[in-house]
């Protein structure tokens, strides 16, 4: 198997993994109680700690490494920026779903960085992988549920997250193919990424993850960066 195909089948696994939470979240039917709101706002916790372990042992030293000071501080603000209008700008265009968009707004990034680093660091760019992997299952998760209800229908929202997992495959093929030979273009990317995806984890995921007068919920967290740190440990 070329390094290209494998690249193309890891990326697309790992969007899918956004179609797999869809698809859990859709097969519950039990009862709402207390215990599973409980259990809900803890997989939120748990991707927002896996998203900060993303962002501090994979995307931000990546930054930090190849890029000058002022082109450090630039592409990780413009990240948390244009992360931040772009937030502003779905959640008054399309409602329910703007769940959805959020996550492909830090989808896309990281495969095209996804595909630059596999080429320059194998071990680094399956860190990545494991990384988008752990994180897209309870944001499809998350996104099914807020979305479903009012205009948008189960099977509309699994459709969704399935045609996004094919945009991984597209991304990290650019990121390939063009930036391979461009580490501080990708390291810009991976910066930018940081920053809108700090942005994101204190903006929509964090407040989602706290329940009042529980405590469990945000052990999530520290579970989901524990994650991030063994999976740094044994391939980074």
């Amino acid at each position: 198997m070329s390094e290209l195909t494998l690249i193309i089948l890891i990326s697309w696994a790992v969007g899918l993994m956004a179609f797999a939470g869809g698809l859990i979240a859709s097969a519950d039917k039990s009862k709402e109680t207390e215990l599973k709101r409980e259990l809900r706002h803890g997989i939120v916790a748990f991707g927002g700690g896996i998203l900060i372990a993303a962002v501090a042992f994979t995307l931000a030293p990546k930054g930090i490494e190849q890029l000058s000071t002022p082109g450090l501080i630039i592409t990780f603000s413009l990240g948390g920026v244009l992360f931040s209008v772009f937030d502003y700008v779905i959640s008054k265009q399309v409602g329910s779903r703007a769940n959805l968009m959020a996550m492909m707004m830090d989808f896309i990034p990281e495969s095209i960085a996804l595909g630059a680093l596999f080429a320059d660091n194998r071990s680094a760019g399956f860190l990545l992988a494991l990384f988008i992997a752990a994180q897209n299952l309870p944001e499809g998760f998350n996104s099914y549920r807020e979305s479903v209800g009012g205009k948008s229908t189960s099977k509309s929202v699994l459709l969704i997250l399935l045609l996004a997992s094919l945009m991984g495959p597209i991304a990290a093929y650019a990121g390939y193919i063009f930036l391979s030979e461009s580490p501080v273009i990708t390291a810009g990317i991976m910066s930018f990424a940081s920053g809108g995806i700090l942005y994101l984890i204190f903006q929509d995921i964090a407040p989602q993850s706290k329940m009042g007068r529980r405590w469990l919920p945000a052990l999530g967290a520290v579970l989901g960066f524990a994650f991030g740190m063994v999976g740094e440990q044994v391939l980074g």
